[in-house]
């Protein structure tokens, strides 16, 4: 049973938003549809300055859930996917890899910010369930633009040792993906020193050389960066994509060729992920409900306990929402600590990066292979309302902690998932010889191809577009589940992944590829660029001709010069700084901004400063604001 929320009502404007929120929409569309929500029209025309709806329960009061394009409501600029992208740091983030600011050329905190507004509809609604005076949600595309980076943006910030990452001055861009001999390009991954060594050693490259290697590799995820040797991949470009192949199988590797959009919706599960959704549910009455529990303060989900056994940035990410939204979240932790908590840059005794994902729980040393631990967990998940973890596949079995050894513990609880393929059986995903992590999700999924025919690059993106995008859906999937116990008194199971994260960022793609009715693709933009100017880059883009009309008369340049328009417009932008082209354009409501690239200046920026915090390092704040 998926369509959980059959009976339930989203009621607004959505199929005739402002051009601004035409991607919001289409994804808060597809994302109710797969709940079984009725979509309703209203009577009330579409508002330019934000995107709103109604989110109706049979047992609630309308929830009225606003997006914004700011949290600085005096700010009214017009702005677009890619220039959000631009002013919030995220396109630095991702240029850092290939030495320049670039968009990711998905609209990625579109998808983020719908997920986030539908998500707050529904915590509200629980809220309402459990005796909060609440009737208003809302979220701001900043906000979800600020939350995607917030990793990135403690380690620019952080009190000891700050990293100063940007595009330009990368001395050595990274060589990944691979190419083999034969063109195929494809992605490695190992979470292990010595499948690693053991490769580069078959393939010929010396131990040293590979252990410069390994650290770059590695801390990829943190950094966005991977300056790799370029002996790695001057050896390795030698070989064919199948004896590479057969060394990873020795040497105990994981490869994967980039893969097509096309090619992931040829998949035999592809057409039934997109129809589902990025969550599966399963859900049992309970005799036992806990969900007449009461809010303990403001917040939706105060007085919800929830046990979290996650580690990396997707499970951990999935749990700080949720402590966001006023959840109690015990994080289990190996004795001595996650190792995670030392990598550097530190802030206060603790890394930042790591604090930025779990400053808001309480922390639990428990050995869970043994029997006394595995024991201790389900204790407390005896009194819990959440078990959330993103082990490998097969792992909940062997630890005897799976579904139904905590149901029957707890039959009221939510048991989470936050996977990789999607799967807690590796003989159910045609993928799972591979790890599911980030990078061989975007290259199996199509996403990495997307974003490399957008960026000019040979693969998709360093930024962790789908640990981000998947702990979004994974604490989604976890507060509808806690909606529908509150409504039904059913208890069960909520399982996301990586791989349906992908689908849901590009669900249009699907959509059009299974020639199946619904939005639509979106209207390619006429100007969509970044320029270098006097001093920084501005972002332009024109959704259409009336704006683009609205550029060539501020910068007094003839529209029939179309064919050597760039250029045209590269050599005027260098007359200005990129501030001064910003305060020009909003006057003439283009769709611009400065492009952050230093992720330190966000916390001086004024109409972002809403969504951050000054501390030890610059905090990220909650999405959501609720009244």
């Amino acid at each position: 049973m998926n369509r959980i929320l059959t009976g339930c009502m989203m009621t607004g404007a959505l199929k005739n938003s402002p051009p601004d929120f035409a991607a919001i929409a289409s994804s808060l569309i597809y994302q109710s549809t797969a709940l079984g929500m009725k979509i309703m029209p209203n009577a009330n025309s579409a508002d330019n300055a934000a995107l709103s709806f109604e989110f109706k329960t049979p047992h609630t009061t309308p929830i009225m859930c606003g997006v914004t394009r700011w949290d600085d409501t005096s700010r009214q600029a017009s702005v677009t996917e890619n220039i959000m992208q631009a002013a919030c740091g995220l396109m630095s983030v991702h240029g850092r890899a290939s030495g320049r600011s670039r968009p990711l050329g998905l609209n990625y905190v579109s998808t983020l910010t719908a997920a986030l507004a539908l998500q707050g509809g529904a915590a509200a609604s629980i809220g309402q369930l459990r005796g909060l005076s609440v009737s208003n949600s809302s979220v701001s595309m900043a906000s979800a633009a600020l939350l995607s980076v917030g990793q990135y943006i403690a380690g620019a910030t952080a009190s000891e040792s700050p990293e100063t990452l940007l595009p330009d001055r990368i001395s050595r861009p990274a060589c990944l993906p691979f190419v083999s001999s034969d063109g195929v390009i494809f992605e490695l991954e190992t979470l292990d020193a010595g499948p690693w060594q053991r490769f580069w050693t078959e393939i010929g490259v010396s131990s040293t050389v590979a252990g410069r290697g390994w650290m770059a590799f590695l801390h990829r995820y943190a950094k966005a960066i991977s300056p790799l040797p370029e002996e790695l991949a001057s050896a390795i470009s030698k070989l064919s994509y199948s004896h590479i192949s057969q060394i990873c199988i020795r040497a105990g590797m994981a490869i994967c060729p980039v893969r097509s959009i096309d090619d992931r919706a040829k998949d035999d599960d592809s057409k039934h992920v997109w129809l589902q959704g990025p969550w599966e549910f399963v859900f049992e009455a309970s005799p036992n409900d806990r969900a007449s529990t009461h809010v303990t303060n403001d917040l939706p989900l105060s007085g919800l306990t929830i046990i979290e056994s996650c580690r990396r940035i997707q499970g951990p990410l999935a749990g700080h929402l949720l402590a966001l939204l006023g959840a109690t979240v015990i994080r289990i932790e190996p004795p001595g600590g996650d190792p995670l908590r030392g990598m550097p840059p530190m802030a206060e005794g603790c890394s930042a990066r790591f604090d930025a994902l779990n400053r808001l729980k309480t922390v639990r040393e428990v050995d869970i292979k043994s029997p006394a631990g595995q024991a201790e967990i389900k204790e407390l998940a005896r009194h819990a309302d959440v078990f959330l973890h993103n082990w490998a596949p097969g792992k909940a079995v062997l630890l005897n902690l799976d579904h139904d050894d905590l149901a029957t513990i707890n039959p009221s609880m939510i048991y989470a998932y936050a996977a990789g393929w999607a799967t807690d059986s590796a003989a159910h995903s045609p993928s799972s010889p591979m790890p599911g992590t980030d990078f061989m999700t975007q290259a199996y999924s199509g996403v990495a191809k997307r974003i490399a025919e957008a960026s000019g690059t040979l693969g998709g993106s360093l930024f962790t577009v789908l640990d981000v995008l998947g702990g979004v859906v994974a604490a989604q999937g976890i507060t509808l589940a806690l909606l529908n116990r509150c409504m039904n008194s059913a208890g069960g199971k909520v399982t996301s992944s990586l791989m349906s994260a992908s689908t849901l960022l590009c669900a249009d793609d699907f959509q059009n590829l299974y020639s199946l009715p619904g939005p639509g693709a979106l209207p390619k933009s006429v100007i969509d660029n970044v320029y270098d100017t006097k001093q920084g880059k501005i972002a332009i883009e024109c959704c259409d001709v009336g704006a683009l009309v609205r550029l060539t008369e501020v910068l007094e340049v003839a529209i029939d010069v179309q064919d050597d328009l760039e250029q045209c417009l590269s050599d005027i932008f260098l007359s200005r700084t990129a501030y001064e082209w910003a305060d020009i354009f909003e006057q003439a409501r283009i769709p611009s901004a400065v492009v952050i690239e230093d992720l330190a200046d966000l916390q001086t920026t004024a109409h972002l400063q809403p969504g951050l915090s000054p501390g030890p390092y610059t905090r990220v704040n909650s999405p959501w604001s609720f009244k």
